[in-house]
């Protein structure tokens, strides 16, 4: 990490532990029979990659939910809680290792997220954490349904390098997901893909 001067990080399951069973089960229980092509790491209907550009609104997307199921007596409690069961919270000693990093490097924060979710994790944030949310510990966030963007589109990682005067070739990013990091990597980042049970904290120690 000796020319990086930058370093954008991914939200879940980089920052925010996600669960993706009780996901699995969360939308089992309330009646998608096939949870796993509904929603998982790799295949999603649709809704949820409009939701994350800020294409459809939360009402529309509890609608579309209780059409999928044709159940228009499900309550947006239910809904919200399926597709919350999704996120579990922030490991001990992530914010403060993000801390640490913030006088040595440029730090960013890029999400594909949606309103739901993030009204979720900010209240969390708060609760748990004593937060008002994760602008404290980054120069810059970026959330994908404020952008109308989300990745792995070239656009989203364009924008923030434009508007931060940063050098590709001086940024790393870290990711969850092959397919963000390939396209990260076409426009010259410096990449690098997390995988469990391998930690942002245990990245860092072991890079310094």
């Amino acid at each position: 990490m000796d020319n990086t001067k930058n370093i954008i990080f991914d939200y879940g399951n980089v920052i925010f532990s996600l669960d993706f069973n009780k996901s699995r089960q969360a939308w089992t229980d309330l009646g998608i029979a096939d949870p796993d092509a509904f929603y998982s790491h790799q295949t999603q209907d649709k809704i949820f990659r409009d939701f994350e550009q800020g294409l459809v609104s939360e009402a529309e997307f509890r609608d579309y939910i209780r059409g999928i199921l044709n159940n228009p007596q499900l309550s947006d409690e239910q809904i919200d809680a399926a597709w919350n069961a999704l996120l579990i919270g922030v490991a001990p000693g992530n914010h403060e290792l993000l801390l640490s990093l913030k006088p040595r490097y440029r730090t960013f924060l890029l999400s594909n997220t949606n309103s739901i979710h993030y009204n979720h994790f900010t209240d969390y944030l708060k609760k748990e954490h004593g937060i008002a949310g994760n602008e404290t510990l980054f120069e810059k966030v970026y959330y994908s349904h404020e952008m109308g963007k989300r990745k792995p589109n070239a656009d989203i990682f364009q924008q923030v390098l434009d508007e931060n005067n940063l050098k590709p070739s001086e940024t790393l990013f870290i990711d969850d997901s092959q397919p963000n990091i390939s396209a990260a990597k076409k426009l010259g980042l410096q990449t690098y893909l997390l995988t469990a049970p391998e930690t942002i904290q245990s990245f860092f120690e072991a890079n310094g």
